[in-house]
């Protein structure tokens, strides 16, 4: 229900008093093919003698009887549906609608809810017996083939970039690991040619694993996230003139 706009409340000023009826779920479904007016059956309400309680009971119209996809198969639903009575037991219950264009109106104040049951019948009993059938099918079948599969989708042993993660891992692992300062000596050497790398040619360069070249990196470099030079890798500026010229006191 929207929760923004008016609710229009002429039901409740004008008392009205709803049912509230649970059914069964293929009678819904049924009623949803309805044509035309919407006519769906008949409601009949009887009090016979001196009887406290009425009986009511629905008959569902013959036209929405035919129920197929169950099994490709066609079955009729029960026509009729006793009422089993219920109070509200103390609870307020209303029933609200909603437009397209998100009005809410209240409809009415629930005064009776009931359970529309189908009699047991033959009709019943067939469609009963096809609902439970339907739901027992395993959703997944296994078939035993009499012929070789010719078609492109043949099982593979390893897909290619399961080949190509291989290969890289095998190739990160042929890389050892050389002292610190060996590497931060390369690195040193290769910044005082071109400010700015990108990992791939470092790691070119420096023939190290990539996380442990990142590691010194992150010592003595700066990585630009953004702008002309971005993803790419140049020193802080304390180490742009590691071999500053030395300053003499006059």
């Amino acid at each position: 229900m929207s929760e923004k706009g008016e609710v229009d409340l002429t039901g409740a000023k004008q008392n009205t008093g709803v049912w509230l009826v649970k059914v069964p779920k293929y009678l819904s479904q049924q009623w949803a093919k309805a044509t035309g007016r919407g006519d769906v059956g008949k409601l009949r309400i009887c009090k016979k003698g001196n009887q406290a309680k009425a009986e009511v009971s629905f008959t569902l119209n013959e036209e929405l009887t035919v129920i197929e996809g169950i099994e490709d198969k066609t079955v009729s639903a029960p026509r009729d549906h006793p009422f089993t009575m219920q109070t509200v037991g103390g609870q307020m219950l209303a029933v609200f609608t909603e437009t397209s264009s998100d009005k809410v109106a209240l409809e009415g104040v629930v005064v009776q809810r009931a359970e529309c049951r189908p009699a047991v019948s033959e009709s019943y009993m067939k469609l009963k017996r096809l609902q439970i059938e339907e739901l027992a099918k395993p959703v997944r079948l296994s078939q035993q083939l009499d012929r070789v599969v010719t078609t492109n989708y043949k099982p593979v042993a390893n897909h290619p970039y399961n080949l190509e993660y291989e290969r890289k891992k095998k190739e990160e692992g042929k890389r050892a690991r050389l002292d610190k300062q060996q590497v931060l000596d390369m690195l040193f050497s290769a910044f005082e040619k071109h400010q700015y790398y990108n990992i791939k040619d470092l790691v070119d360069i420096t023939k190290q694993p990539v996380i442990y070249l990142k590691e010194i990196l992150r010592d003595i470099g700066i990585y630009n996230v953004k702008g002309t030079h971005k993803n790419t890798w140049e020193l802080k500026p304390e180490y742009r003139h590691y071999q500053a010229d030395e300053k003499t006191d006059e």
